[in-house]
């Protein structure tokens, strides 16, 4: 969580959550004091992976892969919150609905004709929304102090209580 990795932010505070515990509410507490502008690193490069897969593959999934990251990293890097429903963050790109709905019916189809042409004039638009997001945050450069030690003293204590006797 100290780390710039979205994906942990991603899980630990999506909202689709089977089973939670106390632990878990206190980590979700302390997330926001460990988001800085660094998170939009792990953002880029994800997209770039994800864009390479699809070019290469020609598959559905990467691509919407690709506008889904580029899109939470902005939402994340301007507001400070974690943000993953392309159908959300997607509602100004009017193709989306219907890449999500292609999805549904072929997990692994290829892009549907047409698609290709708006990828490639959005992706690059989107990456560099990303990183001005990024230059321009507001989010800190370092996690607050303070939010590592609680996060320490979570872990720690946690260990202890749960050690066998």
């Amino acid at each position: 969580m100290t780390g710039r990795n979205g994906y942990v932010l991603e899980q630990l505070l999506s909202p689709l959550v089977v089973v939670t515990t106390g632990v878990h509410a206190e980590l979700k507490t302390l997330a926001g004091g460990l988001i800085t502008r660094h998170h939009a690193h792990h953002y880029l490069g994800f997209a770039a992976g994800q864009e390479k897969l699809f070019t290469t593959t020609g598959q559905l999934k990467p691509a919407l892969y690709t506008l889904r990251v580029l899109l939470t990293g902005t939402h994340l890097m301007r507001t400070g919150h974690v943000e993953t429903d392309l159908r959300v963050l997607g509602t100004g790109l009017a193709y989306v609905p219907d890449l999500i709905a292609a999805k549904r019916e072929a997990e692994h189809g290829l892009l549907p004709t047409g698609a290709a042409r708006h990828l490639a004039a959005d992706i690059p638009r989107l990456r560099a929304e990303l990183e001005t997001a990024r230059d321009t945050s507001p989010l800190p450069e370092h996690p607050d102090p303070a939010a590592v030690d609680a996060l320490h003293d979570l872990v720690v204590h946690t260990r202890l209580d749960q050690r066998p006797s």
